[in-house]
């Protein structure tokens, strides 16, 4: 899903892809949030990102963060209220729905 900067975006990065995909479920079932995209870096760190209303996302990533440090390693987590459009480009890379 193409990422265009209208809503918040939320990011969740971890060590593997077991405690990502388990972020992943966590946030789009704590909140009103879409998968838009992940990114793998080598065999290490995994970015799961969502987008939705600030409120949403803020549940969402909270959610999520704590999900992937219960099995694995949570590394980092952000929210970004509305971020330039340019964003955009740089988390569509991996779209899920490509």
């Amino acid at each position: 899903m193409r990422y265009h900067g209208e809503e918040a975006l939320g990011l969740v990065e971890t060590v593997g892809m077991v405690p990502a995909l388990e972020a992943a479920d966590k946030m789009l079932k704590a909140a009103n949030v879409e998968l838009i995209s992940y990114e793998n870096v080598g065999s290490t760190l995994v970015t799961i990102m969502v987008k939705g209303d600030v409120g949403a996302v803020k549940a969402a990533v909270e959610a999520g963060a704590a999900a992937a440090a219960a099995i694995g390693k949570l590394t980092s987590k952000n929210v970004m209220p509305r971020p330039i459009r340019d964003i955009g480009d740089i988390v569509s890379i991996y779209d899920v729905d490509k």
